[in-house]
């Protein structure tokens, strides 16, 4: 909610699926992923099942602002791209911002390209949206 706040806005939608992680992540065969630094999360993503067969959204994803900058969020990404192999995945697929630099930075630096944006996206806020072919 947080970064939410800080860049844009919290959405309905994202409201929903952050008030209700098990029933729109977890229940439809999703995975949430923290990173933990001195028993504390700092950070977190999830992998949301869409509706193509064995393909995750990779949403959610935000690192605390207080030590953001230390490779922590290529690190919860690194992770969902070694989960969503072993889980033979085929691809990934995320939406964003450009106005987010750094992201996008990450993002393509893991690999993701730039594939066209459906008319019909659930994010206001989303201009762009990335995939990672993983086979």
């Amino acid at each position: 909610m947080e970064w939410l706040e800080t860049f844009f806005y919290v959405e309905p939608y994202d409201n929903e699926v952050l008030s209700n992680p098990e029933t729109y992540i977890i229940s439809k065969g999703g995975h949430i992923f923290f990173a933990i630094i001195d028993e504390k999360v700092v950070g977190t993503v999830a992998l949301m099942p869409m509706p193509e067969p064995h393909v995750y959204e990779l949403t959610k994803m935000a690192v605390d602002t207080s030590i953001r900058g230390q490779g922590i969020g290529q690190q919860l990404m690194a992770h969902c791209i070694a989960f969503a192999k072993a889980e033979k995945a085929p691809k990934l697929v995320l939406y964003s911002n450009t106005l987010l630099e750094n992201a996008i930075y990450i993002y393509r630096k893991c690999g993701f390209v730039e594939v066209p944006l459906e008319k019909e996206v659930q994010y206001d806020r989303a201009n762009i949206k990335m995939e990672l072919l993983l086979n």
